[in-house]
């Protein structure tokens, strides 16, 4: 099913639930069978789900492929779900694994230059209003190494803390910590050098 089919089929039956139920009651529900409730979680979470999937793999049938089996897992494995973590964070875990694997089995060689921080939901007149900064943002974020790039688009596009990020990456949170460190640095030396400030840096 194609990613605008998903989002199309589930954003009706996920909107009047959506604001009244927490990410944990659903997950609960869903281990309980409750379809409504996968429904209003892929409705809350599959378009940045599937933007972080593609930024990965940098493809779109690709990222819609991964989508439909991060969210099959969620189904599978609510159940298993423990309350350590925020389910955003679980869930992006999942869709990291998957898309790495994916990778991997295209090449290894490949894997470096597909962490890039690239949203593709942006419409046309954003896009044109950002370029020339974002085309050196994207410049200096493609030297840095992909761990870095990967820490700051959890930390900067999904908002997640370092623990989180820590969780996802399977890392020790210093390790995220120092990475996080080392790219803001490289990254706002790299965007001095071109007479922009770089804003998360």
């Amino acid at each position: 099913m194609q990613y605008s089919q998903i989002a199309s089929r589930v954003a009706t039956d996920g909107q009047s639930s959506a604001k009244t139920v927490s990410d944990e009651s659903l997950i609960r529900q869903i281990a309980d069978g409750d379809k409504q409730a996968i429904r209003v979680l892929i409705a809350r979470h599959s378009t940045r789900v599937f933007r972080f999937l593609f930024r990965i793999v940098r493809n779109e049938a690709t990222a819609e492929d991964l989508l439909n089996e991060v969210f099959l897992d969620v189904w599978r494995h609510a159940g298993r779900f423990e309350s350590r973590c925020q389910v955003a964070t679980w869930i992006l875990a999942i869709a990291r694994n998957k898309a790495l694997s994916s990778l991997r089995q295209r090449s290894f060689d490949e894997l470096d230059d597909q962490l890039d921080i690239q949203d593709p939901g942006d419409d046309p007149e954003t896009v044109m209003q950002k370029a020339s900064r974002g085309a050196m943002l994207q410049e200096c974020l493609g030297q840095l190494s992909a761990p870095h790039r990967e820490v700051i688009d959890l930390v900067y596009y999904h908002e997640q803390s370092i623990d989180e990020v820590a969780t996802i990456i399977g890392a020790p949170p210093n390790t995220v910590k120092s990475r996080l460190f080392y790219a803001r640095k490289q990254l706002a030396e790299l965007m001095s050098k071109r007479g922009v400030e770089a804003s998360c840096a």
